[in-house]
């Protein structure tokens, strides 16, 4: 062999060795490297810290509940997620149905989910199914208790001032000889301005909207029972109570309270949830003494309001006023008994001697 063919089979020869340990170096690195495609030591630190915070998001489907149609999925959902974030997720794909118009669900006849839940909270899996329906178009609740309470004040006032085409022309802007009639209209007129400042400056709703379809039903129930008494009390040919002054002072003397009671509940109510938040606490009297009767019912504000429509009732001792009080004492009976039983299931150490609405009876 020639000298430089030597020289070359020498070197080659030299290199083989050498690479040997490094091969070998390379194979079982190659083999030590883990399920991720890391290094064993590695893979053991990503094996310890648990999934990525990718691999831990889940799935929602939304299907409505009537159809069992699917209206929408997302992926990749935080377990943080909350109701109300899912429901603007959903949101983005039908702009239709905005987070107030939405009811979401685990069953489809079951009870709405709160805008607070969490998701990871709620009994479901990795991939979650809520249903979904629709509530309607939705309006706030200050517009409605605004729109409510400002129609029983103008409609009293027409009535009041005997505009025309309501009494004849004989008595257009006359006006009524009686003192109970003036002083009706003030208490008339002191409720229902209340009632509005306290929806601006003092009410805390727990929920932002309602539905539009009940502005209708409850502006006819208060503006129908508003144009009523109103035509009576101010009707030239109406008549003073039959025991005179005494009666009136003393119907006078109960809505002066039960209204003071009433602005009472109220601003303890609203100390109760701080504003901003939907926490819900036990409510206890004040040392105001008016919140004293929290110590025998769950809603002295219903208490107070049912008993400023009896005095209002006896002062003018006109039947439209004394059957609106028995129609919202109904109603307020309702909520009152609702409300207390939510306060019952939510407090274990809710105080057993309180009534829902009148104390020792109902």
């Amino acid at each position: 062999m020639a000298p430089g063919g030597l020289r070359w089979g020498s070197f080659i020869f030299s290199w083989v060795v050498a690479a040997g340990p490094l091969r070998l170096h390379l194979h079982r690195s190659w083999q030590c490297q883990g399920r991720h495609g890391l290094p064993s030591s590695t893979a053991a630190e990503f094996d310890r810290a648990g999934p990525t915070q990718s691999a831990s998001r889940g799935e929602v489907e939304i299907l409505d509940a009537k159809t069992r149609e699917k209206l929408c999925f997302l992926d990749k959902v935080e377990p943080q997620a909350t109701i109300a974030e899912i429901k603007n997720l959903f949101t983005k794909t039908h702009p239709q149905w905005y987070p107030a118009r939405q009811s979401l669900r685990l069953d489809p006849k079951g009870k709405s989910l709160k805008d607070e839940d969490v998701l990871q909270k709620l009994p479901v899996g990795t991939t979650a199914t809520l249903y979904f329906r629709d509530l309607g178009a939705q309006i706030s609740w200050v517009t409605v208790f605004l729109t409510e309470y400002a129609g029983p004040l103008f409609i009293y006032l027409l009535f009041y001032f005997r505009v025309p085409f309501i009494y004849g022309h004989k008595y257009d802007f006359t006006s009524s000889r009686h003192t109970v009639v003036h002083l009706a209209c003030i208490c008339h007129s002191f409720h229902y301005i209340k009632r509005l400042l306290e929806t601006l400056f003092v009410h805390r709703f727990s929920h932002g909207t309602m539905p539009l379809r009940n502005i209708f039903k409850n502006c006819t129930y208060y503006w129908g029972f508003a144009a009523w008494m109103a035509y009576y009390i101010n009707h030239p040919l109406y008549t003073p109570p039959t025991y005179g002054a005494q009666q009136v002072k003393l119907a006078l003397a109960i809505f002066v309270i039960c209204q003071l009671g009433n602005f009472s509940i109220h601003m303890a109510l609203r100390d109760l949830r701080p504003a901003g938040s939907k926490t819900r606490k036990i409510p206890y009297p004040t040392k105001n003494p008016f919140t004293w009767l929290f110590l025998l019912v769950s809603c002295p504000n219903y208490t107070y309001e049912v008993g400023s429509w009896i005095g209002f009732a006896i002062m003018t001792q006109c039947l439209p006023v004394a059957l609106f009080s028995l129609v919202g004492f109904t109603q307020m009976t309702i909520w009152a008994k609702g409300k207390h039983r939510s306060y019952l299931k939510e407090f274990r150490d809710y105080p057993p001697l309180r009534m829902p609405i009148i104390p020792f009876l109902l």
